[in-house]
C-alpha cells in the first residue's frame, strides 16, 4: 500500500457548469475549470473533495475520464440520512457557482496489467465503476460489471453502463429487486473461482459490499485480488474508549488522546498539520505509519491483512489497544 501518508493536495476553483438529473433523487453535476485554472488528469476510481456551504467537505466518485472537454463530474444521491452533504449539494448548488475542490486522489485504482476484472456497482456506487469501464475498454482489457438497483428509477447512468457492452470481452448485467427472478444477482455464480488473473472491484452501500466481498472470501478469494471502496461507516460504539497517548518518533513528544476525542483532532490541536478529509476511515487520506503499539482499527480502507501487521491505522477515527502508540511524524 503506497504512498502510507497522502498528500492534502491542491485546492482549486472551479464552475458548476451543468447540474443535471441522473435517476430518482440522484443529480449530476459538472465541473469545469476557472480560467488559468486547469484540472489535473485522474485515472479511474480517483474522488475529489467537495467544499460545501456550511463549511462540509465530502467525498465524490468521479465518474467520466479526462475526454476532449476538460471536466469532472459526480454524481450525487440525496440522503437526508447522511451527515448533510448530500442535501447542501442538492439545496443550495447551482449552475454558475463557484466551488472550492480538492485536485483528485485515487484509493480505489485498477490493477495494472492485463488480468481480468470483475465490477460490481450497488445504487450510487456506479459512478467509480462506470469510470472504471469506460478506463478497461480504452486500455482493451476484458471485464465484466454487474450493476444492482432497487428499481430502474433510481439507477443512474444505465444507459451510459449498457453502451460499454461490447462481447465476452465488454460484459454488463442489470440486476434490479423488482425485476424478474431471472435477472437477480448470483452473487457466487457472478464471482466463480479465484484466479490469479482476476481482480474483484465493488462500491455501493455497505450492506451490498459486505455480501460480495463475503461471497468472494467463501469462495477463496484473497484481498490482494478484492478492492473496494465504502461511501460512509456505520455508526462505532465508543461507550467503552479510554484516554491512550500517542508518541511522536521524530521528536519524542507525548500527546494525550482523551476518551472523547480522536487522534486526528489530538493531532491537529498539538499542531500538526494532519490531511482529513471523511473522517470516518473510508477514503485513506489520514493513513499514518505506526512504529509501535497496537492500533484499535476501526476502519473501512485497509485490508484484513494490513490491520494485522499494525504498521499503520486511520487516526480520524481509530484508537488504540495498548497504552500508547509511536507514530511516525
Amino acid at each position: 500500500m503506497e504512498p502510507l501518508k497522502s498528500p492534502i493536495g491542491a485546492t482549486l476553483q472551479v464552475k458548476v457548469s451543468a447540474a443535471m438529473w441522473l435517476a430518482d433523487d440522484i443529480v449530476g453535476y459538472e465541473f469545469t475549470p476557472l480560467p488559468d485554472t486547469p484540472l489535473p488528469d485522474f485515472e479511474a476510481g480517483a474522488h475529489i473533495d467537495v467544499h460545501l456551504p456550511g463549511g462540509l467537505v465530502r467525498q465524490y466518485s468521479l465518474y467520466d475520464l479526462p475526454g476532449e472537454h476538460a471536466c469532472y463530474r459526480i454524481g450525487v444521491l440525496r440522503d437526508p440520512q447522511s451527515r448533510g452533504g448530500s442535501v447542501a449539494l442538492h439545496d443550495s448548488v447551482r449552475t454558475g457557482d463557484t466551488l472550492t475542490i480538492s485536485a483528485p486522489r485515487n484509493h480505489f485504482a485498477l490493477n495494472t496489467g492485463r488480468d481480468r476484472s470483475l465490477l460490481f456497482a450497488g445504487g450510487i456506487g456506479i459512478t467509480p465503476i462506470l469510470c472504471m469501464t469506460q478506463q478497461l475498454a480504452r486500455e482493451r482489457r476484458p471485464f465484466e460489471m454487474h450493476y444492482c438497483g432497487r428499481s430502474l428509477s433510481r439507477m443512474a447512468l444505465v444507459e451510459r453502463a449498457q453502451q460499454m457492452s461490447a462481447g465476452d470481452d465488454a460484459q454488463v448485467h442489470l440486476h434490479v429487486d423488482d425485476g424478474p427472478p431471472e435477472q437477480q444477482l448470483d452473487a457466487r455464480a457472478a464471482i466463480g473461482a479465484p484466479s490469479s488473473d482476476k481482480h474483484l472491484y465493488v462500491c455501493g452501500p455497505t450492506g451490498f459490499m459486505d455480501h460480495i466481498l463475503q461471497a468472494a472470501r467463501e469462495l477463496g478469494w484473497d484481498d490482494a485480488h478484492l478492492h473496494r471502496e465504502y461511501f460512509a461507516a456505520a455508526p462505532i460504539d465508543s461507550t467503552d474508549d479510554g484516554p491512550f497517548e500517542i508518541e511522536i518518533h521524530s521528536s519524542g513528544e507525548i500527546i494525550a488522546v482523551a476518551a472523547n476525542q480522536s487522534v486526528a483532532h489530538a493531532l491537529l490541536d498539538a499542531g500538526f498539520d494532519l490531511p482529513l478529509s471523511c473522517e470516518q476511515g473510508v477514503c485513506g487520506t489520514c493513513v499514518t505509519r505506526v512504529l509501535a503499539g497496537v492500533p484499535d482499527h476501526r476502519d473501512l480502507y485497509l485490508t484484513d491483512d494490513e490491520r494485522a501487521r499494525n504498521d499503520c491505522f486511520m487516526p480520524c477515527c481509530s484508537r488504540a489497544t495498548t497504552s500508547r502508540l509511536v507514530l511516525d511524524l
